[in-house]
């Protein structure tokens, strides 16, 4: 009599890391909260890292500019290579590598003694950043059998809205009582106890057959991307994108990322396959992230003005109006895989979409008396949206490509979704700042006797204008009205803008994401056994 076949379902993930799944997602989670948390954490302490020694370090408006800048530059320039290092060299080796450059980064920032340094410093953490944030997600993949890797992404996901909305909560409470390098230095202990987890606890993983390394399709990668960011940052900075130094940069970096894509497509080894772009889950997932984040990164651009500058929050306070976007984010996103079951991810991301332009639209109501819980119930509608767009896209990118490419198809996710903050800050920030300048100019003219650099130093942001009424004295009073009504008119224009991306995103979606038929399509070679099996072969 013939033995019943084997019924126990075949795994592609070894049953030791099966076991201990959940724990290796919550270290993972910790190392993702120090890195984007430190970016929010930073805002908060804008405004005493601008104050003389020995409160702060006496930063210009533009070190303090280049202080954000420069780690972003340098994150997102290596993004898209230290996810194709992790696939080559081992995710975990390339994670702990991250975690420990960034420790030591975040040392030297708190350590600083000049703006120079700072921005130097910050860069450095920029770097280690770009090793982190790639490598959790491609882990993920390789310890999360498919059925299970949407509840994680989702739980991924979430965290990332925590760290976005607790960055200013936590920057608050350590202003009010410790000196400002104390932003920086929270992230040590952090960065120590996850060293120690991710040694216990992370198992390796690589591609099993990576081929030849291809320098010149890395290197064009990286000038692309830098030349590209830099331009994008600096458009923003001069709030002029047709200055020849803006133009001559990202034109230079779109054309390298050309010839990149050239010579990726002609290359027997290419650093990224590009032929997944054709794959509608694939290309269609990564437009909508870099197109939700343009729009969202431009809209929190001027919230944290709104609140402090008109509405008169602190910084602490201003960070706690965050919470219910925080809160939506990680109720929603864990659970946004049952919505994508019942009515499959093209539905749920272009309702998400349509859902992140109502709320951008919404900030159309708010002016200088506007009942708080207003602004609350836009936030917790945002972060509703945001979790049903993320984690959807983010496991239609994953999901797209094969599992020893885990490490690339996390680079992309997170080089576009860079890039779109980038490009919301700098476009919809300028737009802002214009619009504003147009509607204070005239009142800083009425100022007798203030010299013209000083009034177009006072006419950059809504803060600089109050700090001039404030050196004014009883006769600077008169420009605080004006300056709260032109940036509440600035705030609406640029919320037209914001919007306008929005459902560009949601119409790119819609006609372009596969339905609940064919979402779960891969690219070409994502779920052949010979995938798996290699990949449960790799170095664990």
């Amino acid at each position: 009599m013939a033995n019943p076949p084997d019924t126990a379902p075949v795994r592609a993930v070894p049953e030791a890391v099966h076991r201990r799944r959940w724990a290796i997602l919550t270290v993972l989670l910790f190392s993702l909260l120090v890195v984007v948390l430190d970016n929010s954490i930073l805002n908060v302490a804008m405004k005493t890292i601008a104050s003389p020694a020995p409160t702060g370090l006496g930063a210009t408006q533009s070190e303090l500019e280049w202080a954000i800048n420069a780690y972003t530059l340098v994150f997102a320039g290596i993004l898209f290579t230290a996810g194709l290092l992790g696939d080559r060299l081992g995710r975990k080796k390339v994670l702990l590598f991250g975690m420990v450059v960034f420790g030591i980064g975040s040392v030297l920032s708190a350590m600083a003694g000049s703006p120079g340094e700072l921005i130097a410093f910050r860069a450095v953490m920029g770097f280690g950043g770009a090793f982190v944030m790639p490598s959790t997600l491609a882990i993920i993949m390789n310890v999360f059998e498919r059925e299970e890797q949407p509840k994680a992404i989702g739980i991924w996901a979430g965290a990332v809205g925590l760290a976005i909305a607790i960055g200013p909560i936590t920057g608050g409470i350590l202003l009010s009582h410790f000196w400002w390098g104390s932003v920086f230095l929270v992230n040590v202990p952090i960065v120590i106890a996850g060293l120690i987890a991710m040694v216990v606890l992370v198992p390796d993983s690589k591609d099993p057959k990576p081929g030849r390394l291809d320098p010149l399709g890395v290197l064009l990668s990286v000038v692309g991307l830098v030349l590209l960011v830099y331009g994008i940052i600096k458009g923003g900075q001069l709030a002029d994108f047709t200055d020849p130094e803006v133009y001559g940069t990202v034109g230079g970096g779109l054309l390298t990322l050309v010839l990149f894509v050239l010579h990726e497509r002609r290359s027997e080894h290419p650093a990224i396959d590009v032929r997944y772009f054709r794959n509608p889950a694939f290309s269609a997932a990564v437009s909508s992230i870099a197109l939700v984040f343009f729009a969202l990164m431009g809209t929190t651009f001027f919230i944290v003005f709104y609140t402090q500058s008109v509405r008169g929050y602190s910084p602490l306070q201003s960070g706690m109006l965050l919470l219910p976007l925080a809160a939506a984010q990680m109720f929603f996103a864990p659970r946004a895989r049952l919505m994508v079951d019942k009515f499959g991810a093209r539905a749920v991301c272009a309702v998400g979409m349509l859902l992140v332009a109502a709320t951008t639209a919404g900030f159309l109501l708010l002016d200088k008396n506007t009942p708080i819980w207003v602004l609350e119930i836009l936030f917790f509608t945002q972060g509703t949206a945001m979790a049903h767009i993320m984690p959807p896209a983010t496991v239609s990118i994953m999901q797209s490509l094969p599992r020893e490419k885990a490490g690339s198809g996390s680079a992309v996710n997170n080089t576009f979704r860079q890039i779109g903050g980038a490009l919301g800050v700098a476009v919809l920030g300028s737009l802002l700042s214009t619009t504003y300048r147009d509607g204070i100019s005239d009142k800083l003219a009425a100022v007798p006797g203030l010299p013209e650099p000083a009034r177009h130093a006072a006419g950059e942001s809504i803060e600089a204008t109050l700090g001039l009424a404030e050196k004014l004295g009883p006769a600077g009073k008169a420009l605080v009205g004006p300056a709260e009504d032109a940036f509440i008119h600035a705030m609406h224009v640029t919320v037209i803008g914001s919007t306008s991306v929005a459902l560009l995103g949601a119409l790119v979606v819609a006609l372009f994401l596969p339905g609940k038929r064919a979402a779960g399509a891969g690219a070409p070679g994502a779920d052949r056994p010979g995938a798996q099996k290699a990949e449960a072969g790799a170095e664990r």
